[in-house]
């Protein structure tokens, strides 16, 4: 259960025959294993990234490098998770033309009989519980191959440095942004982030 724009959602199952290599605007929350503060702390309403902050903002930074037709726009690294906004585009051209897609749902599910009414999803993205039955791998350029090998780059650096305890929650939470006004509002709670942590006294 997490917070956004002031009331608590229940997070739902994945959207079955989604397809989350679509070109669209997503906005993530990724959380640290047991919501542990390693990433800096909250001053004045600003955040002090520690060294493991730093590691992840610049990790971040490498996405779009990393893969070509994605962009990112507005995120933040928090003491124990962070969000961001990931924008995946059809081609590397549209990801250098500055414009905000959002899904097309009459071409992103691969099964039509699927409902289009919830929009946001947990993920899994770490390896599974022994006996527990193997997911498929995840699709090539989708969010969830997207945030996996962001996360597996942190931990590794982060490790290196010698934060051998450092790990990641198994899963992570995303949200379809759907248009213009709701990007625009998930924006502003990003951004807000730091100084609403910081009125709260966390």
């Amino acid at each position: 259960m997490t917070l956004f724009r002031g009331k608590y959602r229940i997070e739902s199952a994945r959207l079955e025959g989604f397809d989350y290599s679509s070109p669209g605007s997503y906005f993530v929350t990724i959380n640290t294993n047991g919501r542990v503060r390693w990433f800096g702390e909250v001053v004045g309403g600003e955040m002090k990234l520690s060294e493991t902050g730093n590691i992840v903002a610049e990790e971040w930074l490498k996405t779009p490098m990393i893969r070509p037709t994605i962009t990112l726009d507005v995120w933040q690294v928090m003491p124990n998770h962070m969000h961001g906004i990931v924008v995946i585009h059809k081609s590397e051209t549209a990801a250098r033309s500055g414009q905000m897609p959002f899904v097309d749902w009459e071409t992103a599910f691969k099964s039509t009989a699927v409902s289009v009414g919830t929009t946001r999803r947990v993920v899994p993205t770490g390896s599974n519980p022994v006996g527990e039955k193997r997911k498929p791998t995840l699709q090539p350029n989708s969010l969830g191959s997207i945030i996996g090998q962001f996360k597996s780059k942190c931990t590794k650096r982060i490790h290196d440095a010698g934060y051998s305890d450092f790990a990641w929650q198994g899963r992570f939470w995303d949200r379809i942004i759907r248009d213009a006004d709701e990007l625009q509002r998930i924006r502003e709670y990003i951004i807000a982030n730091p100084k609403r942590c910081d009125d709260r006294g966390k």
